[in-house]
Order: structure tokens, then sequence, then C-alpha cells
């Protein structure tokens, strides 16, 4: 897939399958040598969550990409926001992660572009595990280097597995039911699981990023033995094709090309990673961003706001095809996308209050006035796709899971089909105004010197976190609605750093956050919703959902026995996150909107599953840069 769950969690701005119907066995340890038997198991060359592998053992490169595409030039980048660390390991706890830094790391398996949920070797060149899929072994390639030329071990692995799940909480929960990995062979790791039955689980093993246990129990340019748990801005070593070459904290940073990188040429990598040189510029400001963009001081942009795109790249060098506006479809990614209530305030305990907040969020209007009428309102926790979505009443499977849960849900789960309010024109908003005040009356609030009062006679006051400016306009426009409510409301910017601290350490009360999804949700789903991730500093739970509901249907999606399961379990777990009202749902748009200056080309067509695929699957095209003219 051209986004795995790996990258998805990893950016979550900015990272799986599989729940039985049955008893969910305990924590109890399967010991590999006893679930194997004597029986020698299989290695596979790639492993499908839907079961279909288009490509052979034998395969000497993907479909799509261009064996023959120039190595060379430099592409220029824009990221909006700043850095001050390279530790991955500590990504989401500590630090501001440079954006670029998972470039020089490899993983055990990478993802097809061209198939939704398939996964091939890269530093692991086989993989095998039994039928009750009780644990899964690994086998390293040989030939796989660090960048120091020392090659990459089971020992890495290990450590890696190891330090991961102890400093992030995010691949804490992501690996929660991999309960050991040791080495069993020279170039062989087996990571075993807690009890059988999770088909996801070999798959998400492999998306394991491999760290370089030498190099971190090593010692600093400095002189002091490397803190795998500490911030780091020591250039980091890696194993994949990029590397870094300089940068300016904060402001820049340049990954070139590694000349001798030992996986050029393997099937995964040949006609990828064409560029030598990937620079990032730093931005605190989109609009600044936009200006640096249209003075060609930048290549490429990713264009977030409906409205910049439809009246900011009007300057001459588009008119003259200079510069190419594209869209391009996205087929493999859902999401949630809205504003998180921070359910650890005791203001937002009650459902009623957070689905009276849902109906003065004016979409239509805002639609209107402030993205060009570009977005549709978000009406799932798997917008974006349909066979997981719910939609109209349960029933069939769906239904048979819903009702083991039937005394800890919403009734409405039952009998109304979830939509949202839908505004626009006065006497919509009136309508809807009247039904906000009517929820809040029932939970106890009123109305007192034109200012919403809670049940104690407190009034009601919010504040809305962002580290965006564009996200600002929205905030601003809500405040007004809200406002009509009798509610005291502020709208508080800051930068990336700041925001991190604050998310980190749940120190909010409305923050705009996105909850991306794939085509087969699994183990994230318990750090999005999952009441263990609750009260984990960094984790994806913002909202601080501890229902016993929503892990019970997380459980079922983990351990589907099949796609008919997974997909009715995702759609139960999805009317069930609805009618709890944990955020006021924004937007989607079927597409990403890009920006370049005509100097690259790419495969044609792209794969499905590619979105752009930039940076990875393009190159310098030096017949069109000489066209367009040199760079300012």
């Amino acid at each position: 897939m051209a986004i795995t769950r790996r990258q998805l969690l990893q950016a979550s701005a900015i990272a799986a399958v599989t729940p039985a119907l049955g008893h969910i066995a305990g924590p109890a340890i399967i010991e590999p040598a006893a679930a194997q038997g004597a029986t020698e198991l299989p290695w596979r060359h790639a492993l499908s969550l839907f079961g279909d592998i288009k490509y052979p053992a034998d395969f000497k490169r993907f479909d799509y990409v261009n064996p023959d595409a120039p190595k060379g030039g430099a592409v220029r980048q824009i990221s909006v926001g700043t850095f001050d660390n390279f530790n991955l390991a500590i990504s989401g706890v500590k630090g501001t992660l440079a954006p670029a830094v998972s470039l020089i790391y490899e993983s055990l398996t990478t993802n097809s572009y061209d198939e939704a949920e398939t996964t091939y070797g890269l530093l692991a060149e086989a993989a095998a595990y039994p039928d009750d899929v009780s644990f899964v072994k690994y086998r390293l390639r040989k030939e796989a280097r660090w960048h120091d030329g020392k090659p990459v071990t089971p020992e890495d692995v290990i450590y890696s597995f190891d330090v991961l799940k102890k400093f992030s909480p995010m691949f804490s929960s992501y690996y929660r039911h991999v309960v050991k990995a040791e080495k069993t062979g020279d170039l062989e790791v087996t990571f075993t699981f807690d009890a059988p039955g999770n088909r996801e689980l070999p798959a998400i093993v492999g998306q394991l990023t491999v760290l370089p246990k030498h190099w971190w129990e090593g010692t600093g340019s400095d002189g002091r033995k490397r803190d795998v748990s500490a911030t780091t801005l020591e250039k980091p070593l890696g194993s994949g094709p990029y590397r870094i070459k300089e940068f300016v904290a904060g402001r820049s940073l340049t990954l070139e090309r590694v000349k001798d990188y030992w996986g050029a040429n393997s099937p995964t990598q040949l006609g990828a990673n064409n560029f030598d040189e990937l620079r990032f510029e730093f931005f605190r400001d989109n609009l600044v961003a936009l200006e640096a963009f249209k003075a060609d001081q930048v290549d490429w942009i990713m264009e977030n706001s409906a409205k910049q795109w439809a009246t900011a790249y009007d300057f001459p060098a588009v008119t003259e095809k200079r510069v190419i506006k594209e869209p391009f479809p996205i087929k493999n990614v859902g999401r949630m996308q809205g504003f998180a209530f921070n359910l650890r305030r005791p203001l937002f305990q009650d459902a009623r209050l957070r689905r009276a907040f849902n109906y003065v969020f004016d979409f239509e209007e805002m639609n209107k006035q402030l993205f060009y009428g570009a977005y549709k309102r978000i009406n799932s926790y798997f917008a974006g796709l349909d066979e997981l979505s719910s939609s109209g009443l349960p029933e069939g499977l769906e239904l048979q899971i819903l009702e083991t849960v039937r005394d800890k849900v919403p009734p409405e789960v039952f009998t109304t089909a979830y939509a949202n309010p839908v505004g626009g024109t006065p006497e919509n908003v009136r309508n809807n105004l009247r039904e906000a005040l009517r929820l809040l009356k029932d939970a106890g609030f009123e109305i007192k010197d034109h200012r919403l009062v809670d049940p104690a006679g407190k009034p009601v006051s919010v504040e809305f976190l962002s580290d965006s400016e564009s996200m600002e306009r929205l905030m601003l426009f809500y405040k007004s609605s809200l406002e009509r409510l009798g509610v005291t409301v502020s709208v508080r910017t800051v930068d990336d750093t700041q925001y991190q601290n604050r998310t980190r350490s749940f120190d909010f009360d409305l923050t705009p956050n996105v909850w991306p999804e794939s085509l087969s949700p699994g183990n994230e789903q318990r750090e999005f919703w999952g009441s263990q991730a609750a009260d984990n500093p960094g984790s994806q739970n913002l909202c601080g959902i501890k229902n016993p509901a929503v892990d019970q249907l997380i459980d079922r999606i983990i351990f589907a026995k099949n796609r008919d399961e997974l997909k009715a379990s995702c759609k139960a777990l999805d009317r069930v996150l609805l009618w709890n009202f944990y955020c006021v749902p924004h937007y989607l748009s079927g597409s990403m909107n890009y920006a370049r200056w005509d100097r690259f080309s790419h495969p044609e067509p792209l794969p499905a599953y590619a979105i752009s695929g930039f940076p990875t699957l393009w190159w310098w095209d030096a017949e069109k840069a000489a066209k367009i003219g040199k760079r300012a």
C-alpha cells in the first residue's frame, strides 16, 4: 500500500487487520518450538492481508517503476513547523522529530503501490509462520548493510523492537500482542505472540523500523555514550537509500542519496529513490511557504487550503505552465478528522454536551465561505473507505457483533442511522441551535445572564488549541456559533514545540486532529481509541476514551477471521464511536492537491495506491528543467 500503517502512525498528520467472534485468549505465551512441532514451515517472500500476491518470489522489480529512471538532481520540499531531534525511538514523546528521518531507515518489509495490502521483503528476504499464527520468524538478507558497512543483524532487530516498545507509547500499543523477539538462527529472528489467531501480526511485525544497535550503544561525536532515550541532533546511522548530509536545526535539512546503497538493485528498490538530494526547508507559516514556492525557492508544495488552491495559484508561472497544479486521488487511505474533546475534562463527560457542540457546527456555511465548496462533511471514522464505513441501520453480521455490546452503547446505535446536523440556511441554523439548547438543558446546563453554566452553576468556557494558522480560521468561524450557545470561547495558536508538549500531556480542551485509516485496520485502533492508551502521554487517544464496548469491538477487528468479519467489525466500531460524539467531525476531500515546478517526471500511469508517489517514484527531468529556466 502507498501509505503503510507504520507511516500513518508516525505522521499521524501523519502509520492492519483481524477479531474472532468467540473468546479472546489471554496473554499466555506460545513458544515457537512447541507451536511449530516437527513440520518445517514454508518461507514466504511476501505477505498479503487479502490473500492475493501479485509478484512471484523471483520478481526483478515492481511493474510501475521506471527501471531506467536517471539518477541525479535535487528536489526542494516544504515542511511546516520545526525540528530538534533525530531520534526516531522517542518520536511523540520527546522533542520534535525531523520529518525526513524515517527515510534513512528501513523495515523488514515494504509495500507495493499496486496492491492494496501486500508486503515484500526489504531487510528481510522471507518470513514464516504457522497456521495458528502464534509466532512469525523473519530471515534477514545477508547483503543488508548499515551505511558504515556493517551487516544488519538479528541483534539489531531485537534491539529495535525492545527500545521502540519501551520508549514509544505508539509502538508499545501497536506491538502490544508481540511479547518477545529472539534470535533463532544466524540471520533469523522469531517474534512470539501472546495468543494465536491474530492474522495481521506477521505483517505488522514486518513494518518494524530497524535501528543500529552498535551505533546507539556506542560513543557519539562528543565523546559521550549515546542515549536512545534522549533527543539528539547527531546525524544518525541508517541502512536506507538516503543519509543526512547537512542541516540547520529547525530551519533546513538535506538528505543525500547513498551511492553504495546495499539495496539499490533489489526488487523492491529498483527504479526508486532517484534524486541525489532531498532538501527540506522549514516554515512556520503556510502563507510564507507559498510565497517561497512562488519565488521558486522550493520545487514542490502540498496545498491543504481549499481557498488557497482556488485563489492563490494565479501567478504567471502557472499560466505559462512552468508550474503544474495537479490533484492526486486517494484510494487507500481513510480518516476521521475533527475537533477532539478531551474527556479527561469533567465538562466533556456528558455526551449530550458533545452532541450539542456538533449541532452548532455549521459546516455548510463554512464550506461555502472558507473552502469554496470543495469539501464533504465527514460522517464516519473510516471516511473515504466505503466498505468499512457504517451507514443506515446495522444488519447481518454487523448487527450480530453489536448485539454483544448492546448494554454498553447508546440505544440509537440500533434504532437511528447516524447523520450530522445540516446547516447552511438561517432556518436550519435556528433549528440546530434549538436542539443544542434542548440537549444542554436535559444535561443540566442552563443560560444565566446570556452565559451557559454547568449543573454546578459554573460558566462554561473552552479553549481551542492548534499549531496551524490555517486551522485558526476554522476555529474562529466555529467560535461565533458556540458563543450563541452562551459558551465563552478562546482560540490559542502556538508553535509546533509547545503544541506537541501540550497534546502529549493532554493539556487542552479541544484540538483538531486526524486519525488515518488503512484498508485493513487493526492494532493501531488500540492506540486511537483503546482504554489502555488513554492515559499514555503522547498516545493518539487524544480524546481519552475509556469505553469497554469500544475495547471489545477493537478486539473484534484485531482477531477477525476473514475480510467479511473485518468489515462488519469496523462498521460496528464506527457506529459506536459516532454515537458517543467523541469529536466534532470536519471535512474530507477525495484527493490531495500538489503544485510543482515542472522539472520532474514520473512513471505513467502512477500505481493505484501511490497517491502522488513523490518523491520515491519520480526523477529529475533535465529536458523539462532546461525549458523552464534556472532555479531562483
